[in-house]
């Protein structure tokens, strides 16, 4: 439908495509994100049941670390008595709650001893304080109980979390069907300004690949760095009771950290984009080498095809290469700066145990335990500091990942935010039936404003008529049946229907009283009758049946293994071309519109099927009006009326006969001339 010439898009961006080099600011970044919020809004209850889920799961497993920790260490193996919490927690009794003794008693050798007192060692000069202590047979009773609780734990939580993981994949593909279908909608919606110049497979990946950003918005930047953060302080809170002198030391480790991060932000974003630009052209040469590969087999091809994927394919493993390669080095400066921080931390900390100073606080908030530094302070202290560095890693990590799911953003809302050039206006009415006449009056246009397709179209057609439309190749025929369905719309001039001018009709309800049949139609690998139905969903076997033998195919259809229901190949490949074209007749005969347009309808027809689909053609659409779009003469004579076009412009208009009945017409010259190169190929 679209055989003149197209302009040349004059940037990147009239591709749909953005420089690799083009860097997001602070602002368009946050916005990208905050636009996902509609394709979230619809499954927001999920998502707080889901994150709530999630966050539970962490806290427990916090809590039972921290627990687990004191119980094992303190209790289990130092065997200092328990708090009423845990008594409780283990289901125990309050004899292994235990109370400060006020006089001390003579102390057998720890070892030996079987009573529940042990002096506990204070600073020098002070006189050793008797504690409570559980017995050997209590600390054994305190170890079972929570191994059984532990396990209690992994059990429960083991049979959790496939459920939330099930819940979360549940979750997200709805979020990203939304955001997918919204996308093909809008993309449908786009004029074939936009579809001439972008390649199909660039379509694809944006829908297919960069739509899922949205669905890791969920994880990425609302779940694990909300984990991560919380982690982060809750650690660094830690290292702070344990020494201030610990906490000013990690948070002057931050900020060189973050100067990083942020100097190296552009050049993330920068290899994301040259990533996601490479695996589209890469997905475009798969797209555009399977579409013509019958093209390709006949001219030996295979060879040049291979040769432009496997440049194509390099270009994108080389640009994913290069985006890893980035998120690895970022990292591991990251991780060297935090390793000196580990080293200076460690070496204070060996001292302070060295030396027996007390903990800030002295191990009167909680989250500590220790009053003094001692190995089992250094170990929790190290451990805390594990923690932090660990999920600060972890931060640095998903902030690299969100900067491609930025870019994989930007990409999927450029194709949202086109803005179809044809649109209903705000008034816009029904198509009008039933319809009397369609008038082209002083229509001119052209794919590029300069650069004049059409010129001052004046054309008629009435209801029970058709019209023929003629020419030479790159004529703008196709161009101007495409004027008549909005796929574009006209620079000047006017087409009505029944005096409506077309941008006053709703555009589905236009199309949908338009029924068109390509000379090269695609089928599907589904049945015939189904191919027949295609665009006419609700229509009875009954009316493919008449369809088809309008088209000229029942009869090939009923000779097949399963008639109507035989399964076709891949494009309809079990099926000649003449069979082929009869089918996309027949579809577009069994959607009962109006309007029928037909773009070469029997250019693989032999003369006598020609002349029965012709025949039929002409009693079916006694009611309608009918455009025919070919260079056959055969079908040509049948017509009402041929506006024969001529760089353009409709230089003539009449029948067959009073158009040949013109000397010097220029009908008839090219008439002339088609005789002749048909005579010379019978020869």
């Amino acid at each position: 439908m679209n055989e003149a010439s197209q302009p040349t898009p004059s940037s990147l961006l009239s591709l749909g495509r953005q420089p690799s080099e083009v860097v997001l600011t602070a602002r368009e970044f946050f916005q990208l994100f905050l636009r996902t919020w509609p394709y979230l809004r619809e499954q927001l209850r999920h998502l707080i049941a889901w994150s709530s889920a999630r966050m539970l799961i962490e806290v427990v497993w916090l809590f039972a670390a921290l627990v687990a920790f004191d119980l094992f260490n303190n209790k289990v193996l130092i065997g200092e008595k328990l708090q009423p919490s845990q008594a409780t927690l283990l289901l125990l009794d309050d004899s292994f709650v235990g109370e400060a003794i006020e006089e001390p008693e003579e102390i057998e050798d720890v070892e030996d001893r079987d009573d529940e007192t042990r002096q506990v060692e204070t600073q020098e000069g002070e006189e050793a304080q008797p504690v409570a202590m559980l017995t050997k047979q209590q600390q054994r009773t305190v170890r079972n109980h929570l191994m059984v609780l532990f396990a209690v734990a992994v059990i429960f939580l083991f049979m959790l979390s496939p459920a939330i993981d099930y819940y979360r994949t549940w979750i997200l593909q709805r979020v990203n069907q939304f955001l997918r279908t919204t996308m093909i909608e809008r993309a449908e919606h786009l004029s074939l300004r936009y579809h001439s110049h972008a390649r199909t497979g660039d379509a694809i990946y944006r829908v297919y690949q960069d739509s899922a950003m949205v669905t890791s918005v969920i994880e990425r930047l609302l779940l694990e760095p909300v984990v991560a953060i919380g982690q982060v302080i809750f650690s660094f809170v830690v290292i702070w009771l344990f020494s201030p002198i610990l906490g000013l030391m990690f948070l002057a480790g931050i900020m060189p950290i973050l100067w990083l991060v942020a100097w190296y932000t552009p050049r993330l974003q920068i290899r994301s984009r040259r990533a996601r630009n490479t695996n589209s052209d890469l997905t475009s040469r798969i797209q555009e080498g399977f579409a013509a590969i019958r093209v390709i087999k006949a001219n030996r091809a295979e060879q040049v095809l291979g040769e432009r994927f496997d440049h194509d394919s390099t270009a994108a493993l080389d640009a994913a290469f290069y985006l890893r390669a980035e998120f690895v080095l970022l990292r591991m400066i990251v991780i060297f700066v935090s390793a000196l921080m580990v080293i200076a931390a460690q070496y204070m900390m060996a001292g302070w145990t060295i030396a027996s100073d007390p903990t800030f606080l002295a191990g009167t908030v909680a989250l500590v335990g220790f009053a003094a530094w001692n190995f089992g302070a250094f170990q929790a202290a190290q451990s805390r500091i594990e923690e932090f560095v660990g999920n600060g890693g972890d931060l640095v990590r998903i902030w690299s990942v969100i900067q491609d799911m930025s870019i994989g953003l930007d990409r999927a809302f450029f194709l949202l935010d086109l803005e179809p050039d044809v649109a209903d206006g705000e008034d816009a009415v029904p198509l009008p039936r039933p319809i009397s006449e369609i008038t082209f009056k002083a229509v001119s246009f052209g794919y590029d404003p300069a650069l004049p397709v059409l010129r001052d179209i004046n054309l008629t057609a009435s209801v029970g008529t058709i019209t023929a439309i003629v020419g030479n190749t790159g004529s703008g025929k196709s161009t101007l049946m495409s004027l008549l369905l909005r796929l574009y719309d006209t620079d000047s001039g006017s087409i009505t229907v029944n005096g409506t001018n077309l941008r006053d009709l709703q555009i589905d309800s236009l199309r949908s009283g338009v029924a068109i049949a390509l000379q090269q139609n695609t089928l599907f690998a589904t049945t015939i009758a189904d191919n027949i139905g295609y665009a006419a969903q609700d229509t009875d076997r009954d009316a493919i049946i008449a369809a088809a033998r309008t088209a000229c195919a029942d009869g090939f259809i009923r000779e097949m293994s399963q008639g109507y229901d035989t399964e076709l190949g891949e494009r309809g490949g079990k099926l000649s071309t003449g069979q082929r074209q009869r089918l996309s007749i027949a579809r577009a005969i069994v959607r009962d519109t109006p309007i029928l347009i037909l773009d070469e309808p029997t250019a693989s027809l032999d003369a006598q099927t020609e002349q029965q689909v012709l025949a039929n053609l002409a009693s079916w659409g006694r009611e309608r009006i009918v455009f025919l779009i070919t260079h056959r003469l055969s079908t040509i004579r049948n017509a009402d009326q041929i506006a024969f076009l001529e760089d353009g412009a409709i230089v003539e208009l009449g029948n067959h006969d009073d158009l040949m009945a013109k000397p010097a017409g220029r009908y008839r010259r090219f008439v002339t001339a088609e005789t002749e190169t048909v005579d010379q190929e019978s020869a």
